[in-house]
C-alpha cells in the first residue's frame, strides 16, 4: 500500500540561485509535491483528502483499539497494513476480563506509547480515550494521575465554571501524554436516573437540557482551548433508556422525549459547535421507522443531525463491537450502513467479545468492496476524508493547509 503524503514540511534553500529556484520547483511540482501536499497553503483538506488513494481514504475513517504496552508485532502490522485514521486507548482489556495488559499503565509508559504511535504512523493519528470523570476514566490514580474529576451529575450540580476548570486540567494532563481527542462529555439528558448506561453511573449533567448544554459547553471549550478535541455523545440521546446497548439492543420509542434530548445538541450546534459528535446504538422508532439503530440510521444521522440540526463535522460511531450492533448486523454490513447513515468514523475498539485484529481487514475491506460495488461512492468516502483530515488540520494533529 501507498505511503501517505508526509506532513513535513519541504525546506528553503536560501544559497540557491534564481535558476536553481526555477528547477527546485519543477522538481516539487513533479517529485516532491505529493510529500507536501498538506503544507501547501493553497491546499485545503478536501483538496488534501483528493490526494489519498482509496485505501488511503478508507483508513483514515477507521478508529481501531489494540492490545500493547508499546506498539509490538502483530499491532504494528495492523496499524501500518490499515493506516487508520487513529487509534484508542483503554487502560482495561475487556476480551481478557482485564487479566492482559491493555494500554496504559504509567504516565511515562502513556506518554512513550502516544510518541511512538506518532512516529510511526504515516499521517499523524488521532490519540483517543474516553476522559469523562467519575466512573469513565483511563488516567486512574494507580497509573499516576493526581487529576480527580467527578461525575458529570456531582458537576451539573456545580457552576459550568467548576467544570470548564476542571476540563482544562484535564486537557492539560491530556496533551503531556500525547493524547488529542477526548471522547467526552456525554450530552445525555438524565431523562430516567435508573438508566444504566447513563442515570444510574451519573454520566449525565442533569434533568434540564439548559444545565447539560451550559457545562457541555464549558467542558468542550475547556479542551478546545488546549488543542484536545471534544465529542458530544450520544446522539440523538440515550438518557432514557432502559436497556445498555453494550449488552443488547435500547429501544426508547416510548420513552425519548424529542425537544427535551436534543435541546443540548440544538444549542451548541447553534452556537458553532462543529468538532465531533458520538452516535448511540439506540432504536427510536419515532425517528426512524425502519427501526435501525441511530448509528445507521440516514434518517438520524443526515436528516435529523445534518440537515435539520445543521452540523457539519465529523461523526464518529459508538464502538461497533457493542452487543446492540453484533446482536442484528455483522461488523461489516453495519459498517457500511453506518456511512451509508452519515458517519464518518467507524469506531472499531476490540474491546468486547473476542479480540480479535482480522475483524479491522474485514471492515476496511468489505467498505472498498461496497466502493466497487456501487453500494457507497467514492465520493461519499473523501467526503468523510475531507472532514477528518479538516479537524486534525484544526486542532494542529497535521500542519494547516494555510
Amino acid at each position: 500500500m501507498d505511503a501517505l503524503p508526509s506532513t513535513r514540511p519541504c525546506r528553503r534553500r536560501p544559497w540557491l540561485t534564481r535558476a536553481a529556484v526555477g528547477l527546485a520547483l519543477l522538481i516539487l511540482l513533479s517529485a516532491l509535491a505529493p510529500a507536501c501536499q498538506l503544507l501547501n497553503s493553497k491546499v485545503s483538506s478536501k483538496d488534501a483528502a483528493a490526494s489519498l488513494t482509496l485505501e488511503q481514504a478508507v483508513g483514515q475513517m477507521l478508529l481501531v483499539g489494540f492490545r500493547g504496552e508499546t506498539v509490538e508485532e502483530p499491532a504494528a502490522a495492523l496499524l501500518r497494513d490499515i493506516q487508520p485514521g487513529g487509534v484508542i486507548l483503554f487502560d482495561r482489556d475487556g476480551p481478557s476480563g482485564g487479566e492482559l495488559v491493555r494500554n496504559i499503565t504509567s504516565r511515562e509508559q502513556l506518554q512513550a506509547l502516544t510518541g511512538q504511535l506518532q512516529e510511526q504512523a504515516a499521517l499523524p493519528y488521532f490519540i483517543a480515550i474516553d476522559a469523562e470523570g467519575g466512573y469513565v476514566n483511563r488516567l486512574k490514580e494507580k497509573y499516576g494521575f493526581t487529576l480527580k474529576v467527578p461525575t458529570a451529575q456531582k458537576l451539573g450540580a456545580r457552576p459550568a465554571a467548576e467544570t470548564a476548570a476542571l476540563a482544562g486540567q484535564l486537557a492539560d494532563e491530556m496533551r503531556a501524554v500525547g493524547l488529542n481527542w477526548n471522547l467526552a462529555p456525554v450530552v445525555d439528558v438524565n431523562v430516567n436516573p435508573e438508566s444504566p448506561a447513563i442515570g444510574a453511573i451519573e454520566r449525565s449533567f442533569s434533568p434540564d437540557p439548559a444545565i447539560v448544554a451550559a457545562h457541555a459547553q464549558a467542558f468542550s471549550d475547556a479542551m478546545r482551548q488546549r488543542q484536545v478535541i471534544p465529542t458530544l455523545k450520544h446522539f440523538p440521546g440515550h438518557g432514557s433508556a432502559a436497556g445498555d446497548t453494550h449488552l443488547g439492543v435500547a429501544d426508547v420509542t416510548a420513552t425519548y422525549n424529542r425537544e427535551l434530548e436534543l435541546a443540548p445538541y440544538r444549542e451548541l450546534i447553534n452556537g458553532g459547535y462543529a468538532d465531533a459528535i458520538m452516535t448511540a446504538h439506540i432504536v427510536n422508532r419515532n425517528l426512524d421507522a425502519a427501526a435501525r439503530p441511530a448509528t445507521l440510521s440516514p434518517a438520524i444521522i443526515n436528516g435529523l443531525l445534518r440537515q435539520e440540526l445543521g452540523f457539519a463535522g465529523v461523526v464518529v460511531s459508538d464502538d461497533m463491537q457493542m452487543a446492540a450492533i453484533v446482536a442484528e448486523y455483522g461488523p461489516e454490513e453495519a459498517a457500511i450502513a453506518a456511512v451509508q447513515a452519515g458517519v464518518d468514523v467507524i469506531l472499531l475498539a476490540n474491546q468486547q467479545g473476542d479480540y480479535d485484529r482480522q475483524r479491522v481487514y474485514r471492515v476496511r475491506d468489505a467498505l472498498l468492496q461496497a466502493v466497487a460495488d456501487g453500494v457507497l461512492t467514492e465520493e461519499r468516502i473523501y467526503q468523510s476524508a475531507g472532514r477528518i483530515l479538516a479537524l486534525k488540520e484544526r486542532y494542529g494533529i497535521i500542519a494547516p493547509a494555510n
